[in-house]
């Protein structure tokens, strides 16, 4: 699994913020939740949603200040089915997750008490559809329970080994100083 993650943070798979700030499958104050990527694309798309709306985007940002990738080792294991129609109206989801009936995304309002139960019932994460727009791919809430050891850091890829497809860096990176 995959963790984008900003390159000052003391400790990548730290789940503090999303104890206190809450994220899609966990509310506010509650527990914490290391969300992962199951793969780069997906990994892309949650960094690309970060620039929706912003007059600049990944390509502008200064390499050694861009997010990394960090892979993680995570066990395999009886995750909550949030991927398939089947698991996500087992949830009480609907089939079109992450998007609701008329298109748009659907609010983590929505997804919050469906974590909190899965937590609440000892489950140990959601295997889920990712949310980020235009993401074709998997995600993973892990969900961080007292006693249970934590992901392990494999390795950690700097933005322009990780982000750009194939290797291809823009133009504003390769240009000949002028």
């Amino acid at each position: 699994m995959l963790r984008v993650a900003d390159p000052d943070w003391a400790d990548p798979l730290d789940v503090a913020y999303s104890m206190s700030a809450g994220g899609r499958w966990n509310p506010p104050g509650r527990f914490g939740v290391l969300y992962l990527n199951a793969t780069i694309e997906v990994a892309r798309a949650n960094v690309d949603r970060l620039f929706v709306g912003l007059p600049y985007g990944p390509e502008d940002l200064d390499p050694a200040a861009a997010p990394v990738l960090v892979s993680v080792d995570v066990v395999v294991d009886d995750y909550l089915d949030a991927v398939s129609n089947e698991g996500l109206s087992a949830l009480g989801l609907p089939a079109t997750y992450p998007l609701d009936a008329s298109g748009g995304v659907l609010p983590h309002c929505q997804c919050q008490p469906v974590g909190q139960g899965a937590f609440d019932d000892g489950e140990l994460g959601i295997a889920c559809r990712s949310a980020a727009a235009g993401a074709r791919g998997e995600g993973l809430a892990w969900f961080a329970q007292v006693g249970r050891p934590m992901p392990r850091k494999v390795r950690t890829s700097v933005f322009d080994e990780w982000y750009w497809p194939s290797g291809v860096l823009p133009d504003a990176f390769t240009a000949e100083p002028g």
